[in-house]
């Protein structure tokens, strides 16, 4: 059985490909994905990626909101699923904020610059202030 934190790189290769199926106005089903990248049913997975895409313009609008000089579309793929899960489970999940954020955190140290690492944290860490 897998902890939240490996599920959590399954969610990020999830979402991954369906931002890069829906830019390219590619067909896909989200179930079909699902099955390709974790071979087990999971409540967890299944439920942040359905409700990550649920709220897709919900978590942009925020995540703009609090992004100084940027915007979520200019954020490399990757740091908009990272990104998109971590506001998806801060405001939307029973998640504690500081996990929520703290998974978010690591997960970007392994796929993005230390200089993302600390704009996402920041963000994370204002709407978790503000939004609470």
């Amino acid at each position: 059985m897998k902890n939240r934190s490996e599920l959590r790189k399954h969610i990020m290769n999830i979402l991954y490909q369906i931002f890069i199926f829906e830019e390219s106005n590619t067909d896909y089903n989200v179930e079909s994905i699902i099955k390709e990248e974790i071979e087990v049913e999971n409540d967890f997975v299944n439920s942040c990626v359905l409700g990550v895409l649920e709220h897709q313009k919900e978590i942009e609008t925020l995540a703009n909101q609090y992004l100084v000089d940027w915007e979520m579309k200019r954020l490399s793929k990757v740091d908009q699923v990272i990104l998109s899960l971590g506001i998806y489970e801060l405001k939307y999940t029973d998640t504690p904020s500081i996990v929520a954020i703290n998974e978010a955190v690591e997960l970007s140290k392994s796929y993005s610059d230390e200089k993302v690492t600390k704009m996402m944290n920041g963000v994370l860490d204002a709407i978790y202030h503000s939004e609470g």
